[in-house]
């Protein structure tokens, strides 16, 4: 077995959280032939790079010391892209440095920076810090650099990403030429390579981070979902796993708002991340899903980039990620330190492709299942509770005195029943959810519905309501994409659409009576591809209902604009979607 070769001081902090065995970035860097050296590491979030550097510069910041003398200009500067990130990192050294009594400082964006001033005054022998903040104490006289010996860039890759270059490059020059440089990327793109060309010497490249190893502790997952049912499966899941703590990812804040309000509405402890909260707010939400007042947190990706929250067993991606890279990332918050962990991606059947290329990209094999049941929770739910301490472990004598009590005044069946009945209740209930596997997919609609014939008839409906598009042949419209559009924006299911018709400036559609009320409500809420959709009223539009007038018409007619006159929209790439915090606009 490895050991760890470090200080005394930095040893028993280690034995102290029971650090037995070195992760391999951290074996890496505490090798002979790379002490003292420049370093070039790829390391995956999760993978104990934190340590690792905490480690590694060990004898930069503590000499032949076990313990540091009071605080003055700092030794180490560590630089990371986002201020949860900092702050986690600040945490992580505080107790890896607390038996050699470093002072730790963190600087970060969204903090009072007077507060940091008059920290950074007092003295420090590490300071953490986000590029932007760094550089303005900097260039205030508050940070002092010329006594640094280290210098650590945590995700190197995305603070480029995030447009730090230029305040890293102002950084870096401040400090001393011969400081030690230990530079973190998950990713080596150029960028990184350049940065490393120009602001290290002869740097030793550590790769740890390839092939299969970032899918080795997560239990990869894609569940078949009805496009109306992802809330309730996002539920069953969270019952099923039951995990000490989740994080659910959605693409937008108004998505996150409404998962969090439906999850907060049937009894889950539940958090939100989006990028619209403050920095107090974003600190609270955190502190309760670490000291366990929340079990669940539901985040955008930019909300969740740089955090770390213990013991997170499952991840859901209630949408699916942009890419593969977005992907692993979102996963990457589980399966950490050795632990293991579920990643479960929520498919519906129209986006069941795309989903396939993402994870082949990935390089990931996921099973393919139906959302978990009620039944199937409830069958759980009872195991569970025969497994449950209060009935194995002990009970005091006070507890069992009481238990005689009940059992003289009612029957054991009825004691039973009622804790049964308790247990329940402390839990959400369980959804009934609906697995669109292959067996339920309908017949396929491109061939007879382009032409306007009838479509399949609707599941036990007599009847059905039509709709009006704002697209037709000229736009290339097609039930293959019209369809999965009017099932998400009218929050539908495929067995309650039924026959399209595609004319030359418009297209129809027929909606189940019992969805129609809510299918009009949904479509009313604009959509990037700017397709309006407005209910008929009469019998089955005709492609003969056109009228002939010059200037704009009425919908249907045969000129170039649609009624109001807007620009009659052109067909929307396949594959769109809400628009993104991430990029702020739509993802093609």
């Amino acid at each position: 077995m490895t050991t760890f070769r470090t200080s005394p001081a930095l040893a028993r902090a280690l034995v102290d959280k029971n650090y037995s065995e070195p992760t391999p970035v951290q074996a890496a860097v505490l090798t002979e032939e790379v002490l003292g050296r420049d370093l070039l590491v790829s390391a995956q979030t999760g993978s104990g790079k934190t340590v690792a550097y905490g480690l590694a510069i060990g004898p930069q910041v503590l000499g032949d010391s076990e313990a540091l003398a009071p605080a003055e200009t700092p030794l180490a500067l560590v630089i990371a892209p986002t201020r949860e990130l900092a702050l986690q990192v600040e945490r992580e050294l505080a107790w890896l440095y607390a038996a050699a009594k470093a002072r730790i400082v963190s600087c970060v964006g969204g903090m009072d920076p007077k507060r940091e001033r008059r920290l950074l005054a007092d003295g420090a022998h590490v300071v953490v810090g986000t590029p932007g903040r760094l550089r303005d104490h900097l260039e205030r006289g508050a940070l002092k650099v010329e006594g640094l010996r280290a210098v650590v860039l945590d995700e190197a890759d995305e603070m480029l990403d995030l447009g730090f270059r230029e305040d890293l490059e102002f950084i870096l020059e401040a400090t001393p030429a011969e400081r030690r440089t230990l530079l973190f990327s998950a990713t080596m793109p150029k960028g990184i390579v350049a940065l490393a060309r120009s602001y290290q010497r002869e740097a030793r490249r550590i790769e740890v981070a390839g092939g299969e190893r970032g899918h080795a502790d997560i239990d990869y997952r894609a569940i078949r979902v009805a496009p109306r049912e992802v809330e309730p499966a996002v539920l069953n899941l969270l019952r099923l796993v039951d995990a000490p703590a989740a994080m659910v990812f959605c693409n937008t804040r108004e998505a996150v708002r409404h998962l969090h309000a439906f999850l907060v509405e049937r009894g889950f402890g539940a958090v939100l991340l989006s990028g619209e909260l403050g920095q107090h707010e974003r600190n609270q939400a955190l502190q309760a899903m670490r000291d366990g007042r929340a079990r669940v947190c539901v985040a955008t990706d930019v909300a969740a980039r740089g955090i770390d929250l213990p013991h997170v067993g499952l991840v859901i991606h209630a949408d699916l990620p942009h890419d593969a890279e977005a992907l692993q990332h979102r996963s990457g918050r589980t399966g950490r330190a050795g632990r293991k962990g579920i990643s479960a991606l929520l498919v519906p059947p129209a986006r069941r492709r795309r989903a396939e290329q993402m994870l082949a990209v990935a390089g990931i094999r996921p099973s393919w299942a139906g959302p978990p049941t009620a039944e199937e929770i409830r069958e759980l739910d009872r195991e569970r509770l025969l497994k449950d301490p209060l009935l194995i472990e002990t009970a005091g004598e006070e507890d069992m005195a009481f238990g005689r009590e009940l059992l003289a005044r009612y029957s054991a069946e009825t004691i039973a029943a009622a804790l049964a009945k308790l247990c329940r209740e402390r839990l959400p209930g369980a959804e009934e959810v609906f697995d669109p596997g292959e067996q339920e997919r309908r017949p396929r609609l491109e061939t007879r519905q382009t032409r306007g014939e009838e479509g399949p008839a609707l599941q036990g409906q007599i009847g059905g309501v039509w709709f009006r598009l704002s697209v037709g042949r000229r736009n290339n419209a097609d039930p293959k994409w019209l369809l999965p559009m009017l099932c998400r924006r009218g929050k539908i299911k495929r067995s309650e659409v039924g026959a399209i018709r595609i004319f030359d400036q418009e297209s129809a559609v027929e909606i189940a009576a019992a969805a129609a009320d809510g299918f009009e409500v949904g479509v009313r809420v604009p959509d990037e591809e700017n397709i309006r959709i407005m209910r008929h009223d009469g019998t089955a539009p005709q492609e003969e209902q056109r009228s002939y007038r010059k200037g704009p018409r009425s919908f249907g007619g045969k000129a170039d604009r649609f009624k109001g006159g807007e620009d009659r929209p052109e067909r929307p790439a396949k594959g769109g979607e809400e628009r993104s915090e991430r990029r702020g606009k739509p993802k093609r």
